[in-house]
């Protein structure tokens, strides 16, 4: 399956909670083209799962659009959602065992991931072939407790990719893996990314991973904080015009510093402005 471009337009999403409300999001543009490989990074509670659970299709937002190529999310029925949630989006939420049945073994998960959509696309490979991608394909049959926490996640990325997703969103897949199983587990992820087309969007607080993927965004306080480009990171103009600045920046740019931007020959130069000529 073709890799599904994803947008999202002026994204918004509220919790509702007891004596208070809180806006995981805040207003998300956001665009990744057909095949991408994209990290989403971000402190704790920035909205990166949140972001992750609405392409998903896991709740509805409070405001503004989806898309997913060129369906838009929002005016979807619930069973148009679950159709796409069991054959065009493949979810991997945090922690492997929340991705697999504890008690069929790895060959058994991929068949019953698959289920639903092989009616429709009876091409789609064999378990066993998917396992083999993942590197996994020695181990189809044992149980699930018999298998280290690398395997187990090797297991949970066939799962996700058994009913052949043209996108893939994967929450934190690498956790808790030490540095052998981790760089597996991406290495996976990548080559279903590189060979098959599948878009992956995949939320990471590795630093070492984030290195590794060919683009990053960075959410920080519900908005895009910044982007990062083969290593080279960016600040993003939002929409409205808001530039969040880098992390780094901010000790010598505290809150109310008044920033000039000059346009020159070569693009626009920022100016801080002295306090003693203010």
């Amino acid at each position: 399956m073709t890799g599904l471009p994803v947008r999202t337009e002026r994204l918004v999403h509220i919790y509702h909670t007891e004596g208070h409300d809180v806006a995981a999001l805040s207003g998300v543009d956001l665009e990744v083209r057909s095949g991408e490989l994209v990290g989403l990074l971000g402190p704790s509670g920035a909205g990166k799962s949140t972001l992750l659970s609405l392409l998903g299709g896991m709740f509805r937002p409070s405001a503004g659009k989806i898309f997913l190529g060129d369906t838009e999310l929002s005016g979807l029925p619930e069973r148009a959602l679950d159709d796409l949630r069991a054959t065009r989006v493949s979810m991997m939420l945090q922690g492997a065992a929340r991705n697999l049945v504890p008690y069929r073994d790895p060959e058994q998960n991929v068949a019953f991931a698959q289920h639903w959509t092989r009616r429709r696309r009876p091409d789609l490979p064999a378990p066993r072939e998917i396992l083999s991608a993942v590197g996994l394909a020695d181990h189809a049959h044992l149980p699930l407790t018999a298998l280290p926490a690398g395997q187990l996640q090797l297991a949970a990325v066939a799962v996700a990719l058994a009913p052949g997703p043209g996108l893939l969103l994967a929450d934190e897949p690498t956790s808790q893996l030490d540095h052998a199983a981790r760089d597996t587990v991406l290495q996976a992820i990548a080559r279903a990314n590189r060979e098959l087309g599948t878009t992956v969007l995949l939320v990471t607080h590795d630093p070492a991973v984030a290195q590794r993927l060919p683009r990053t965004v960075t959410i920080r306080d519900g908005k895009i904080g910044g982007e990062g480009r083969l290593g080279e990171e960016y600040a993003v103009v939002t929409a409205d015009g808001f530039l969040p600045l880098p992390p780094h920046t901010l000790p010598s740019l505290p809150p109310g510093t008044l920033v000039r931007v000059r346009p020159v020959a070569e693009g626009f130069l920022l100016e801080v402005e002295d306090e003693g000529s203010a």
